[in-house]
């Protein structure tokens, strides 16, 4: 390489980090331009261990869509995951019998596909894939210096770690393109101190067991039973829930389990449960139905806990994340929202589309500023617009009258405009956009709208209960998605082929419409129960009398 060192070596793009969003970002780079050299270093060995690895194993639309049909894996998911059978939320707390509650789901799998994804599998798989597909993968290679300079190149210094005769070689390697994958880590946002905090303060804790929590069993009512007709109920992510909490029970392809619990810092302080120990005291007072099956698990099978870890106050954004200077961030380098509806593979399918859109602009010869301006606004947009599904919104989660009617609004908002501009490629339509400006910010307008209007209707539900809710507040029923014919359809027209220009605006308008009349029945339904509630509700939302998209039982 002519004007290099010896030591030096110089590639197109350099992803430090060998994780989920590095291995996949490389792949989607070498797909677009097959041409490129593109290296990835990563400061973990190979193989990953299965199972007990790392957390976010559960994938929604977008990502799944991003791992099965943009990067062409679904073969692997099919082969060596768990086909997911949705989101299922138990408001349990206290409870030893989940027949005897509130359960809200679906009672079969809808038509968009998604996977439970052991980590350890799936990272061991891209690694290999990737060089398959012509990308440099290194393992035991740890960065120890960046510099940036977007005319010479940046430039890199890694260290090999692995044992053997190069252990300890120091490496200088220079990049047309530096990509930050290195998750928490954030190399390039902590050298540029781009970290910015958010209002979400929450905490999580996790471990793994080895063997297969089979949900279904937990109960002997065959009615109960057979109202999911796979009887599938722990292929799902199941959503234990709680006031300022919610538990996850999570299968993994590998026949392992994994168990979290997500707090709101100020209403169950990680000091309660980060042990194991103290977890399981914690869940033997909350959840008692979790905590009698894992007792059970380790009185059998004593060496079953793989592993236990926590975060403190996971959740943060960051002030940039895309730049004309050539650099990028992607993954846990860049944001993390919350564990909730599973959206970190989304916003790794989001951020690697827009790094290889750039990438793309480069080699083409077009100026970087504009586009890359215009995918950061985008890309805050929808990191802001989806954490108003979570700020302050812990204290109503376990409110079996008004949470299922906030996860309904959260689903049709996210497939019906979300998860549209993702499958329908609009992404990077810079055109699409400044079109379609009026209904998407009236989309966007109303969820942050009705986020505050769910919130102040959980809390005056909260304190109209007092301590102990009744029964008749949190009945032995199944609100089941399945059987709303607009939400089945709403989801199953995400598999739709590409629209053109007129008919994907014909579909967002509708969809937009669409929130409106459901943001009217839940804010009349509310209203029916709680008056004063009046002063909280959307200004320019008529509250509907009709209920015709709602749960019939909700009513």
């Amino acid at each position: 390489m002519n004007g290099l060192a010896e030591s030096e070596t110089m590639h197109d793009v350099l992803i430090l980090g060998g994780g989920l969003a590095g291995l996949t970002l490389s792949m989607q780079i070498k797909q677009a331009m097959p041409g490129l050299d593109v290296r990835v270093v990563e400061r973990r060995s190979h193989p990953a261990p299965a199972a007990a690895h790392k957390i976010g194993e559960s994938s929604v639309e977008i990502g799944a869509h991003y791992f099965s049909q943009t990067l062409g894996l679904k073969k692997h998911l099919d082969e060596a995951h768990l086909r997911k059978f949705g989101f299922r939320f138990f408001f349990s707390e206290g409870e030893t019998d989940l027949s005897q509650v509130t359960e809200l789901g679906a009672s079969r799998f809808l038509s968009t596909p998604s996977w439970q994804i052991d980590r350890g599998i799936f990272e061991n798989f891209l690694s290999e894939e990737a060089q398959r597909r012509g990308v440099r993968v290194e393992h035991a290679a740890a960065v120890r210096q960046i510099d940036l300079d977007k005319d010479t190149g940046h430039t890199v210094v890694v260290e090999h770690l692995s044992a053997g005769e190069g252990a300890g070689r120091k490496e200088t390697v220079r990049a047309r393109w530096v990509v930050d994958a290195a998750g928490r880590a954030s190399l390039l946002k902590r050298k540029l101190n781009l970290a910015e905090d958010n209002a979400h303060d929450a905490n999580a804790v996790w471990f793994r067991l080895d063997t297969r929590l089979e949900l279904d069993a937990w109960v002997d009512d065959p009615v109960w039973r057979a109202r999911c007709t796979p009887q599938a109920r722990w292929q799902s992510t199941n959503h234990l829930c709680g006031a300022g909490y919610w538990l996850w029970l999570i299968p993994l392809g590998s026949g392992a389990h994994s168990v979290g619990i997500v707090a709101d810092s100020k209403l169950h302080p990680l000091v309660r449960m980060n042990t194991f120990e103290r977890a399981m005291e914690w869940i033997t007072e909350y959840q008692p139905c979790v905590a009698e099956v894992i007792r059970k698990v380790l009185q059998k099978q004593p060496d079953a806990l793989m592993d236990f870890a926590f975060f403190k106050n996971f959740s943060y954004g960051c002030r940039q994340v895309f730049s004309a200077d050539r650099w990028a961030l992607t993954g846990d380098a860049g944001l993390f929202l919350d564990p909730f509806y599973s959206p970190g593979s989304d916003f790794i399918a989001i951020s690697n589309t827009y790094i290889t859109e750039l990438i793309q602009h480069d080699q083409a010869g077009e100026p970087l500023r504009m586009p890359a301006l215009f995918y950061g606004e985008v890309y805050q947009s929808l990191y802001q617009s989806t954490l108003d599904l979570y700020t302050d919104q812990y204290r109503l989660f376990g409110s079996a009258r008004v949470m299922p009617l906030k996860v309904l609004w959260d689903y049709t908002y996210y497939w019906g405009v979300l998860c549209q501009l993702f499958f329908q490629g609009r992404l990077a339509d810079r055109a699409m956009f400044a079109a379609l400006n009026v209904p998407l910010n009236r989309a966007r307008q109303l969820n942050t709208a009705m986020q505050t209007f769910m919130r102040h209707w959980g809390d005056q539900t909260a304190a109209s209960l007092g301590a102990a809710p009744s029964r008749a507040d949190n009945p032995a029923q199944m609100l089941d998605q399945a059987s709303l014919p607009w939400f089945a359809e709403l989801n199953r027209s995400l598999g739709d082929a590409k629209l053109d220009d007129a008919a994907f605006a014909e579909r967002l308008e509708r969809n937009v419409a669409q929130l409106e009349q459901l943001a009217a029945e839940i804010v009349g339904l509310a209203l029916r129960g709680t008056p004063t509630l009046a002063s909280q509700a959307p200004a320019d939302l008529v509250p509907s009398a009709a209920d015709e998209m709602l749960f019939a039982p909700a009513v």
